[in-house]
């Protein structure tokens, strides 16, 4: 069986995922499509709109046969540990094909990049801390840099000032330097480009269109035409038993007290927080009644809000640096679930994987999972409303999904 790798978050499953894991199969005439999923925390700092679950529900109801959770300290950091965690696993796995969509939608471009950046990296590098140093923010001075090493040459060059191109260019690099078997394919982004709001004409909105307009305007069902029927229900079952939806607005009066019972020493000590931003973070903290209003006192030129929000999810999950210099890379295979042809091609794959399977947590000692397991009980914890009482420990009593 043939299988090709996608790296989602599914934050909600919508028309465009529907599309990309339709032209993923298509494209690498696959027989299996593996996802590799982050879990309740994201890439951009930020608590997934419902868990991973029922985003995992959302998958396989959609075309997904396996759906594995990429581990916490990956799938919140940036985009090349994020790159670097997520083909590590599907390579393990062994998939043959890895597709991702991106603005550019041919693969040529992105090599191209790879092999300029490669052979002036020293130049690279000393560009980017020299733009870091004149107050940038570092996706603005990687771009900047890009830009000095490569406008002169005569090249079709990926563009990286684009989100999805970034992602992509960064799971090429870790594949090259992994010198990985898995082969990288692309496809066009389609329609609404990342942070586009919804656009009732059409029928395909990006995740963060969708997200926004259902918290401005509280209606599922008008959203329902940009999602496969499967995830409306989905968020509809999930309205009627939680209540709440995942976000900072809801999570803010527990992070809020995180932050100012901690001292700015501590604060200091988590992952992401560094040149004495800690200091900003507190004093804010103390001020500012809703979460709107603590970023718009902390965000600045150097810190972008992406930067901002990866700091405040590794505060609230107690996320030190010392935690992540000791995981660099994953160490298990984390099924959140599969339908049956899934089911079939781990039971042929099983023997040959180069990371144990994971179904039962309770059955592995590992303490990178140790890490997921207790992000997911915070999550948990910030999903607490007058309507729903949530149970911690959700990782022990949750089998995985069998469709």
């Amino acid at each position: 069986m043939k299988a090709t790798g996608v790296v989602v978050e599914h934050n909600p499953f919508h028309n465009g995922h529907f599309y990309h894991i339709k032209e993923s199969r298509k494209k690498t005439a696959a027989d299996i499509i593996i996802a590799v999923m982050s879990g309740n925390f994201l890439q951009r700092g930020e608590p997934a709109l419902v868990d991973k679950w029922s985003r995992t529900e959302m998958a396989l109801k959609a075309g997904v046969d396996i759906v594995i959770e990429l581990p916490y300290v990956f799938a919140t950091a940036q985009a090349s540990d994020f790159a670097r965690g997520s083909i590590t696993l599907l390579e393990a796995l062994e998939c043959e094909a890895f597709c991702f969509g991106s603005e550019e939608g041919t693969i040529e471009p992105f090599t191209r990049s790879y092999d300029v950046l490669t052979t002036q990296q020293e130049a690279y590098q000393n560009s980017i801390k020299q733009y870091m140093q004149l107050g940038l923010s570092y996706p603005k001075a990687l771009n900047e840099a890009y830009s000095d090493i490569t406008t002169h040459l005569n090249l079709p060059l990926v563009d990286l000032s684009k989100p999805n191109n970034i992602l992509g260019y960064h799971y090429i690099e870790t594949a090259c330097q992994m010198q990985a078997h898995i082969k990288p394919v692309t496809i066009q982004r389609i329609v609404a480009n990342y942070h586009d709001n919804v656009d009732q004409d059409q029928s395909i909105a990006s995740a963060t269109g969708i997200r926004k307009a259902l918290f401005d305007d509280g209606s599922i069902e008008a959203l329902g035409k940009f999602m496969p029927h499967t995830s409306l229900e989905q968020l509809l079952k999930w309205k009627d038993s939680i209540g709440v939806f995942g976000s900072w607005q809801q999570f803010w009066p527990l992070l809020r007290h995180t932050i100012i019972r901690s001292s700015t020493k501590n604060l200091a000590s988590y992952a992401e927080v560094t040149e004495g931003i800690e200091h900003l973070i507190h004093e804010a903290a103390r001020e500012c009644e809703t979460f709107e209003d603590f970023m718009s006192r902390v965000k600045s030129k150097r810190y972008t809000w992406t930067r901002i929000q990866r700091m405040l999810t590794h505060i609230y999950t107690g996320f030190t640096w010392e935690s992540l210099k000791e995981h660099q890379k994953p160490t298990y295979l984390r099924v959140l679930g599969m339908t049956q042809n899934g089911q079939k091609y781990l039971s042929e794959k099983k023997k040959n994987l180069s990371l144990p399977l994971v179904s039962r947590v309770a059955a592995t000692k590992d303490s990178l999972l140790d890490l997921d397991i207790h992000a997911s009980d915070l999550y948990q914890l910030g999903l607490q409303s007058p309507k729903i009482k949530q149970p911690v420990g959700m990782d022990y009593r949750k089998p995985p999904i069998i469709l």
